[in-house]
C-alpha cells in the first residue's frame, strides 16, 4: 500500500503529514519568501525520515495560502475543506473550529461526522492573527511562546485597535507612560480573543470548540477565549497540523 503526504503551505509555516493507516510522520518549518520551495523541502524531508521518495507515495494532497505553488502535488484542497477534515480527526466531538494562523482565521461548523455545515473567513486583515501576534511580541520583547504564555489572571490594559500598525503604537505609547508588559500582554489577548468570539456568533457556535492553527498553542489565549465564550475550548498537542491532516486524510481516502 502507498503512502499519502498532506501539505499545509500558510504563510509563515509549512506544515506536512506522512500517512499511511495512522500518522507516520509530522513535520513544521517556516515558509519563507517561497511557498513552492517550503513545501518541496518539506516533501523531501519527511520522506527522508523514512527512507523514502515520491514513486512512494499514491497521493500528495496540497493546501493552504501557498497550495497552487507546489506544482508536484497531486490534488489541492480548500483550507475550509481541510481543516474541518484534521479537526474532527483530532477532536472528533468538535462542532466548532475556530483556527488562528498566520495572516487569517477561520471559523468552520461542523456535522456529526466532520461534514462542512457552515463557515467564515477574515483572510483580508491580519488583526488577530499569528502576524498580529508576533508583531507585538516584538514591540513588548517577548519571544512568541512567552508572549502567549502570560498568565491571564491579572490587571488588563485595554486595546482600542486591532489594526496591527496602530496597535503596535497603542502599544509602546503604553509602555512609554509605564504601564506594566503583563498587563499591556492580557489587553491584548482579551482583544483577539473577542474578535474570535464575534467571528464564532456570525456562524452560529455550537459546542464543543476546537482551536487550530498556530495560535493554538498560547494557554493564556485559550483562556481568555473560554472566559468570553463561558464554554471549554478544546486543543490537541497536534492542533496546528489539522489542515495538513486533513488533506493527508483526504489522499488516503481516495487510493484505498
Amino acid at each position: 500500500m502507498k503512502l499519502v503526504l498532506g501539505i499545509d503551505i500558510g504563510s509563515t509555516a509549512v506544515k506536512g503529514v506522512l500517512y499511511g493507516g495512522e500518522a507516520l510522520e509530522w513535520g513544521l518549518a517556516p515558509t519563507g519568501w517561497s511557498p513552492r520551495d517550503a513545501g518541496e523541502t518539506m516533501i523531501a524531508e519527511l520522506l527522508r525520515r523514512r527512507r523514502l521518495d515520491k514513486s512512494d507515495l499514491g497521493a500528495l494532497i496540497s493546501t493552504g495560502y501557498g497550495r497552487r505553488a507546489l506544482t508536484a502535488a497531486t490534488k489541492q484542497v480548500t483550507e475550509i475543506t481541510c481543516h474541518a477534515r484534521g479537526a474532527h480527526e483530532l477532536c472528533p466531538q468538535a462542532r466548532t473550529v475556530l483556527d488562528i494562523g498566520g495572516q487569517d482565521s477561520k471559523v468552520i461548523r461542523l456535522d456529526e461526522r466532520g461534514g462542512v455545515v457552515d463557515f467564515a473567513m477574515n483572510d483580508k486583515c491580519a488583526a488577530g492573527t499569528g502576524r498580529f501576534f508576533q508583531v507585538l511580541s516584538h514591540a513588548l520583547d517577548y519571544d512568541v511562546e512567552a508572549f502567549g504564555a502570560v498568565p491571564a489572571d491579572g490587571p488588563i490594559e485595554p486595546l482600542s485597535s486591532m489594526c496591527t500598525v496602530f496597535a503596535e503604537s497603542e502599544v509602546i505609547g503604553n509602555l512609554a507612560r509605564g504601564v506594566p508588559r503583563e498587563n499591556i500582554v492580557r489587553g491584548l489577548l482579551k482583544s483577539i480573543a473577542s474578535r474570535s468570539a464575534g467571528m464564532l456568533a456570525r456562524v452560529g457556535m455550537k459546542p464543543p470548540l476546537f482551536f487550530s492553527g498556530g495560535l493554538s498553542r498560547s494557554p493564556s489565549l485559550r483562556a481568555f477565549l473560554e472566559k468570553e465564550l463561558d464554554c471549554p475550548v478544546q486543543v490537541h498537542e497536534k492542533s496546528q497540523f489539522a489542515g495538513a491532516l486533513g488533506a493527508a486524510l483526504i489522499g488516503w481516502g481516495a487510493i484505498v
